[in-house]
């Protein structure tokens, strides 16, 4: 053999992580057992994943389509930002916001679904939507994600890569340049004046596209910094609902342990009430039939 397959990682790297050890040292006992010793090597190896990579890991195995979407959606935000399109920028950004979005809720989905998975109020859906942000301006982490093997959660620490356009920014006026060499005396030289003439419009032209850039640059970054904003807040109302949530399950766990406590009394109040009542029934039959040999014994003493 030639290492694990590709089906077992995926199946190991899809296992809850406080059942990944016991499942990989059973593929790596298995393998040894057929005679494998370096397959069972490599099984070994592989090291467990925080549940938060885990949970990143199940959207790549199981939805691997909605990954593709994300790598797209990376690609084309490098792309406006190397060209420095602020419009196109924000609509990515507005774009990517729904993305993750839609990813986190489809992580929380997947865990419902799966044996073993943590509650959800315990999901650590926070640094999986870091992860994925992450995954959208880093290559080498989007490329763990796509595969479904990454081991631990990723940082955000700002969208995309950072544009390095090959111009040199200037803050007033055009920039000096050598005039050509102007005519000897004489008659003038019409067609230098022509030249020189539109030089000056291309140079008012490249500085009009500087400060254009500019502009747009200054506004890219506005928009990032509101979207990290964003994201720090989101997070932080997730942290604080997730805390509420677990408030409410363990009051939920408290009531039902009442419950509980009160459906064993009513049980045992029942059984009591039926042993009084078969007593009761034998009281008033043996009454019975002691009023009646009561009353055979006056009819007898009056005859």
């Amino acid at each position: 053999m030639a290492g694990p397959s590709r089906d077992l990682v995926q199946q190991l790297y899809s296992t809850p992580p406080d059942r990944f050890v016991a499942a990989r040292d059973a593929a790596a006992a298995e393998a040894r057992q057929a005679g494998d010793p370096k397959t069972a090597r490599e099984i070994a190896k592989l090291r467990r994943p925080t549940v938060a990579a885990w949970l990143v890991n199940l959207l790549a195995h199981r939805r691997p389509e909605l990954v593709a979407d994300l790598a797209q959606l990376a690609e084309a935000l490098r792309s406006a930002q190397r060209e420095l399109r602020g419009s196109r920028l924000r609509e990515l950004s507005a774009q990517r916001r729904a993305v993750v979005g839609a990813l986190v809720g489809e992580v929380r989905k997947l865990a419902a679904q799966t044996d073993g998975a943590p509650p959800a109020g315990k999901l650590p859906l926070a640094e999986v939507e870091a992860t994925l942000n992450a995954a959208l301006s880093d290559t080498e982490v989007a490329e763990q994600v796509r595969a479904g093997r990454l081991l631990r959660a990723a940082s955000y620490a700002g969208f995309g890569e950072v544009p390095r356009p090959q111009l040199r920014l200037v803050t007033g006026g055009e920039e000096a340049e050598p005039e050509p060499p102007r005519p000897e005396r004489g008659r003038p030289d019409r067609a230098a004046l022509r030249a020189e003439q539109a030089e000056r419009a291309a140079r008012a032209e490249r500085a009009r596209q500087r400060r254009a850039l500019e502009k747009e640059l200054a506004k890219a970054r506005t928009e990032q910094e509101r979207a990290e904003a964003e994201l720090a807040d989101a997070a932080a109302a997730e942290r604080d609902g997730a805390a509420a949530l677990d408030a409410v399950e363990a009051e939920l766990a408290e009531l039902e342990r009442r419950r509980a406590v009160v459906e064993q009394e009513l049980s045992r109040s029942k059984l009591a009430r039926r042993a009084a009542e078969r007593s009761l029934t034998a009281a008033r039959r043996r009454t019975g039939e002691v009023e009646a040999a009561v009353e055979a014994l006056d009819a007898e003493e009056g005859g």
